[in-house]
Order: C-alpha cells, then structure tokens, then sequence
C-alpha cells in the first residue's frame, strides 16, 4: 500500500487531527518537530489511526470523509463496529 490516512491526537489540546501522506511516519516525524504550522501548537501528538490505500485519490477522498464527520465521531463508529 502505498498511500496513508493517518489521525493524530493531541492531549494538550484535546484535539485530532487528519492527514494523508505517501510516508505517515516521516509526516508524523514533522508534525513532532514543530515543521508543520498547522499541528506545531499541540506537541506532542499521538498517532491514533491509521489506514492504507492502493493510491493517493482513494486516501484523498478518505481523509475528506473522516474531515466531514469529525475524527472523533468517526472514530467512535469504528469502535462501535
């Protein structure tokens, strides 16, 4: 699998955040560093999710998904699964 979505979640903030990335561990690696503006303000993150796809379309399409239900809803529909 090539493509990645990816949920991380910040104990500081209370807070998720969503991605897609070709490389989830070298994107989390820059989220942890402070190289990313949008997650730099809840440091640390813990990555929470995480799924696989064939291409960066299908990965695309997911991470707008779970960005429309909110990534704790969604989350606590896989738990309820």
């Amino acid at each position: 699998m090539d493509y990645s979505v990816y949920i991380l979640y910040s104990f500081s903030l209370d807070r998720y955040y969503v991605g897609q990335s070709k490389d989830h561990l070298e994107r989390f690696e820059r989220h942890q560093s402070g190289r990313n503006k949008s997650t730099k303000a809840g440091i640390p993150w813990k990555i929470v999710h995480v799924e696989y796809f064939e291409d960066r379309s299908s990965a695309v399409r997911k991470e707008r998904l779970i960005k429309n239900i909110g990534s704790r809803r969604y989350l606590e529909r896989l738990k309820d699964r």
